[in-house]
C-alpha cells in the first residue's frame, strides 16, 4: 500500500511560556500541504522491519534512529499491531527544515495501521516519543492553543505557497533555547479568519517568534524573506517553525508561479517548491 505523508506550514508561531518539561508552550495557525514524502508500506514475515529511504533527502537521515522505528516499537510494545513491515520512504519534503517531514512520516503511518482509529492516550504517547507537533499531522488547518489542544478550522482556505531552503540547517533544541521574550497567549476569534481575505489580512500581522532567533544568527534568512515579500502578490513571508525553509503566501497558483521563477535566477543553488494548502 502506497499513500503521501503531507508537510505542514506554521502560519504564526508564539512561544508563551517554558514547561516544567523543558517544553515550550506554543501557539500557532497551520495547515498541511502538498509537498509530501510517499511511504509505501507492506507486511513481510519475520522479526524486524526493514525500514529504507529514498529520494532527494534520504542520505542525511538517520537510518538506525528515526521516528517510524520509534512508531512501530511504541506500536508493537501496547499490542496494538503484532506484524512487522516493509516501508520505504520516497523523501520529498526537506530535512531540518520546520516542515515537520519526520513527524508526519510517523503521524500517517500511525494513521493507517490503525485505520485513523488513534485515541487521545496513545496520541499523547506517541508524541512523548516522536515530537509534540505530532498531532498537527490529524487536522489539514488548524490552530494549535497548546500543545495539547487544536481548534480545526471549519472554512479551509486554499492557500499557495513558495518554498524555499537554502543551505541552512537548524536545530529545533538550539533556536528555542536561545528564546528570550516570551508572548501573550492569543485567544481564538472566528471572526478574524471567516473569510480568506480576512484570514490573511489577520496572518500578516502576526508572526513566528523563532524567526528573529534564526534571524540573528544566519543573516541570509532575513534577507531572503525580505526577497520573498518584495515579490508582486505576495501577501506575507515568514520561516515556519523553527526553519530554515522561508515561505511567501499568495492568493493564487499564477503570481506564485511568478515569483518562483524570479527568485530561482537570485538563488540558483537553493531548494525551490511551490505548494498549495491540501
Amino acid at each position: 500500500m502506497t499513500f503521501s505523508s503531507y508537510a505542514k506550514i506554521n502560519l504564526s508561531l508564539k512561544v508563551n511560556f517554558k514547561r516544567r518539561n523543558s517544553l515550550h508552550e506554543i501557539q500557532s495557525y497551520f495547515c498541511l500541504i502538498n509537498l509530501a514524502d510517499k511511504i509505501k508500506l507492506n507486511k513481510i514475515k519475520g522479526k524486524k522491519d526493514k525500514i529504507n529511504f529514498k529520494g532527494t533527502f534520504a542520505k542525511i537521515i538517520n537510518k538506525k534512529n528515526n521516528s517510524i522505528i520509534d512508531i512501530l516499537k511504541l506500536l508493537r510494545r501496547l499490542n496494538l499491531i503484532s506484524n512487522y513491515y516493509s516501508v520505504t520512504i520516497i523523501k520529498n519534503i526537506p530535512i531540518f527544515a520546520g516542515l515537520g517531514g519526520g513527524t508526519s512520516n510517523a503521524a500517517f503511518i500511525l494513521k493507517f495501521l490503525l485505520k485513523n482509529r488513534v485515541k487521545k492516550d496513545l496520541l499523547n504517547k506517541a508524541e512523548n516519543i516522536v515530537g509534540s507537533d505530532l498531532r498537527l499531522f490529524f487536522h489539514e488547518q488548524g490552530f494549535l492553543k497548546n500543545l495539547k489542544t487544536i481548534i480545526d478550522l471549519k472554512k479551509k482556505q486554499k492557500l499557495f505557497f513558495v518554498l524555499i531552503q537554502p543551505k541552512i540547517k537548524c536545530s529545533t533544541k538550539e533556536i528555542y533555547s536561545k528564546v528570550l521574550k516570551y508572548s501573550k497567549k492569543e485567544l481564538f476569534d472566528k471572526n478574524k479568519i471567516k473569510t480568506k481575505n480576512k484570514f490573511i489580512n489577520f496572518l500578516s500581522k502576526n508572526s513566528n517568534d523563532l524567526q528573529s532567533v534564526v534571524e540573528k544568527k544566519h543573516s541570509l534568512i532575513k534577507r531572503l524573506l525580505t526577497d520573498i515579500r518584495n515579490e508582486s502578490e505576495c501577501c506575507f513571508s515568514r520561516m515556519t517553525g523553527s526553519g530554515s525553509v522561508c515561505y511567501g503566501l499568495f492568493k493564487d497558483q499564477i503570481a506564485a508561479k511568478k515569483a518562483l521563477n524570479k527568485l530561482k535566477t537570485k538563488y540558483p543553488k537553493f531548494w525551490f517548491s511551490i505548494a498549495k494548502t491540501v
